[in-house]
């Protein structure tokens, strides 16, 4: 049984009780895994299992958090697994190692320097390297190819497309039996082949045309001709059309065109001509073969770069390429683990030797397979269950999550102690502690008379000061204790969390000023290099605002802190028309832009407890362009606005709301539907499991001021009502006529927003500040993920 421990599952943190870095202290060094693939899964299974290397740093960078399993592939085409069984959630895995990650594809390998770059943001630095990024198909440059066809490389575009071209051969099939040629004859093209015309005859009842085309001699060049003769003879009973020794030129929408002028009429092209290096390899300075994949030593080092590893499908050995198989990308998992734990200890690497011959499993789709190794075949259901079996087994080793976020059996974690505590907006102090400070300090030291009274607001999200008769400076501070160990979006999203007071208040932003605390463990080389990437992270947020970073301070600490001095103007020329707090009135319908569930995503990911794709969608959420948002309500005829963060929701309302209902008219008080509130994928999952942001329970102290409908305390959203939010979305308070031409103004621009509630007349019988009522059950559904 595997038991990962709660301190192998946090993010790579350094301690406060670590030592300040001194001239001569050992080096961090910075391991860099680029790619999810076969063999990097199993270096990352490999470090949540025995620990990080030694004073090592390590980075995942994924295009995506889910890797597709190739050896299941035929079974999900063929309809025997879901789509859920052939994943490998990288994420998960690379937290419960301790490693970060960054969810930007790479785009260049630069060995020389040694920095990887990545798509939207700057390169990242590396000690050591390896690359695992697989590989596309081959002559994808033929007209119509990349239009018309259904590549099998990347697998998780296959598994996209598939079943859009399901959908398109079922509507097909109710005039006459789908078409459906298949480019290439190796394994992949056969099982392809026979998986599709399997599930096409189950869906239809009809038997579609099925041809494979090639330009070898026979089918599967290359692998034992007994095997290529049972799989000729499988074709002929299943009516699967076997056309060698010829060669495509273009395709277009209804048909493949050969060289020989025929054309082969196609309602689906699946296109299988084997493995192509991505184009970044090929521009990348160094070594690679004839075909442009990167060339290794067999010690899985690439050629003149000992501090550059590749792997799987985008390697090749000088000593003698095997096959591009999936098979070889397992087999070489065990030797780069330990290469890479040598190369950091300064050991000598061991060599990885390809076996010269292997077990080949095809999928036939109809239940039965072919297998072949020293020249010997079987066929049947017991060959498909050996596969089966062998694929399973395999994917065990991997899959920490089930799609709901629970842990699968085997990779419970244990309780050591207290949860690390949550950075981002989830770091802050209770809500009133600040407001009782400055009441303290008013009542103790004075402003003195003679300084005068120049401040229009505070105690807002802002503070709106004087400058002269109508013209105002809008001034806002803001900051957090990292949430993720990528400095780069910790950068970026603090400054959009900074910049979001002033758009709540339908502010303009102008200029910006950074705090920044580093790490005080890092060397000064590590310490420069965290410091860019924040700042870079910072100004694609600001550049994107339009607001220039005109300076800001460092300073070193027991970790990563940031934060910005915000200073703007008010969009129009008189600083009272800002958007308000407590400004609420009888009939104001509420609106919450954006959705719910940022805090316990964040700490459920720090936990390694988080889908790839929930967090990934979270911190999509978390960077969406709020600019226009504040500048809208107030346009429109909003009456107050608040950001959500590390209060809550059940917070903010509360500050939104009090004492509001305007002079002479009755107090009122907001009133929430649960069944409303819009929770991001997982989180009210991840809530029902009972997992919380640590400060989760500080905001649930305000369930007092709550007034709670029968049921409300037991409705599966109600927790969210408390979850803290980092760089959450907007809460505006307007008139029913407002509120109503505002959603439609959010939803033309698109800008995801949705009522949550509304302000009713509170009759005193009570001091609770807000009403909570459960609302319709066919909202709740919809909102529950």
């Amino acid at each position: 049984m595997v038991v990962a421990s709660r301190a192998t599952a946090r993010p790579v943190r350094l301690s406060a009780a670590s030592d300040p870095w001194q001239p001569g202290s050992p080096p961090l060094r910075r391991l860099v895994l680029v790619g999810g693939g076969h063999t990097h899964v199993q270096v990352l299974r490999d470090f949540m299992m025995r620990g990080l290397p030694e004073r090592t740093e390590v980075t995942v960078v994924l295009d995506r958090p889910v890797a597709i399993y190739s050896g299941m592939v035929p079974g999900l085409l063929a309809g025997d697994y879901t789509a859920g069984e052939l994943e490998i959630d990288v994420r998960p895995l690379a937290r419960r190692a301790g490693c970060r990650v960054i969810g930007h594809a790479c785009t260049a390998v630069d060995p020389v320097a040694r920095r990887i770059a990545l798509h939207g943001r700057p390169a990242i630095a590396y000690d050591v390297a390896s690359l695992d990024v697989g590989s596309t198909v081959a002559q994808r440059d033929l007209p119509g190819v990349a239009r018309h066809c259904v590549p099998t490389r990347p697998i998780a575009d296959l598994v996209e497309r598939y079943e859009q071209v399901l959908v398109r051969c079922r509507e097909i099939a109710a005039e006459r039996p789908p078409r459906i040629v298949v480019v290439g004859a190796g394994a992949g093209g056969i099982e392809i082949a026979f998986s599709v015309e399997a599930r096409l005859r189950r869906d239809t009842g009809l038997a579609p045309h099925v041809t494979v085309v090639h330009a070898a001699q026979r089918v599967l060049a290359g692998a034992a001709a007994g095997l290529a003769r049972r799989i000729e003879r499988r074709a002929a009973t299943r009516g699967i059309e076997l056309l060698a020794r010829r060669r495509v030129c273009s395709v277009d929408a209804d048909a493949v065109h050969l060289e020989d002028g025929e054309s082969l009429p196609a309602d689906a092209v699946f296109w299988v001509t084997g493995a192509a290096p991505h184009g970044f390899l090929r521009e990348a300075p160094l070594r690679g073969d004839d075909n442009g994949f990167v060339l290794v030593r067999d010690t899985l080092q690439a050629v003149q770069h000992d501090d550059l590893f590749a792997v799987g499908d985008c390697a090749s050995l000088a000593s003698g390429a095997p096959p591009k198989a999936g098979v070889y990308a397992v087999r070489q998992g065990p030797v780069l683990v330990d290469n890479l734990r040598r190369w950091l200890a300064g050991e000598r690497l061991r060599e990885y030797q390809p076996q010269s011959d292997f077990l080949t499993l095809l999928n036939l789709g109809d239940g039965t397979a072919v297998g072949s190794k020293w020249g010997v075949q079987a066929e049947g259901r017991a060959v498909l269950r050996l596969k089966d079996w062998i694929d399973r087994r395999f994917m065990r080793r991997f899959q920490l999550l089930s799609p709901q976020g629970e842990e699968l059996p085997g990779f419970a974690m244990r309780d050591e102690g207290p949860a690390m505590a949550c950075g981002g907006c989830a770091a802050k102090v209770e809500q009133d502690a600040l407001g009782e400070a400055l009441d303290r300090l008013a009542d103790e030291l004075p402003v003195p008379p003679a300084r005068g009274n120049r401040l229009l607001r505070g105690r807002d999200d802002v503070a709106t000061y004087a400058l002269t008769e109508g013209v105002g400076l809008v001034l806002n501070v803001d900051g957090f204790r990292a949430f993720v160990d990528d400095p780069w979006l910790v950068g970026r999203c603090a400054a959009l969390n900074a910049l979001s007071d002033l758009w709540a208040k339908a502010a303009s932003p102008r200029c910006a000023q950074a705090w920044i605390t580093v790490p005080q463990q890092l060397s000064p080389e590590l310490a420069g290099e965290m410091l860019f990437q924040v700042l870079a992270g910072a100004r694609s947020a600001l550049d994107e605002a339009g607001v220039e970073l005109v300076g800001g301070h460092s300073t070193t600490g027991p970790e990563l802190q940031v934060g910005f001095a915000i200073d703007g103007v008010p969009a129009e020329t008189e600083p009272r028309l800002l958007l308000a707090q407590a400004e609420l009135q009888a009939g104001d319908r509420l609106i919450l832009t954006g959705r719910l569930g940022t805090g316990v995503l964040l700490h459920a990911d720090m936990m390694g407890r988080a889908p790839g794709p929930w967090v990934e969608t979270a911190l999509a959420a978390m960077q969406s362009d709020r600019a226009a948002i504040g500048q809208l309500a107030r346009e429109l005829g909003a009456r107050g606005a608040t950001d959500v963060t590390g209060f809550g929701l059940a917070g903010h309302l509360a500050t939104l709301a009090a004492p509001s209902g305007g002079q002479g008219s009755p107090p009122v008080r907001p009133r929430l539907e649960l069944s409303k509130l819009p929770a991001l994928d997982g989180a009210a999952e991840l809530l029902r499991q009972g997992l919380r942001s640590t400060a989760h329970s500080l905001n649930r102290g305000r369930i007092t001021e709550l007034a709670l409908s029968p049921g409300a305390e037991t409705h599966p959203l109600f927790e969210l009502l408390f979850d803290p939010q980092t760089c959450g979305g907007l809460l505006i308070a307007a008139p029913p006529a407002a509120a109503s031409a505002l959603l439609a103004r959010y939803a033309e621009v698109g800008i995801e927003a949705r009522g949550i509630g509304e302000v009713v007349v509170h009759d005193g019988r009570d001091h609770h500040r807000i009403e909570v009522t459960v609302g319709s059950p066919a909202q709740s559904e919809e909102t529950v993920r």
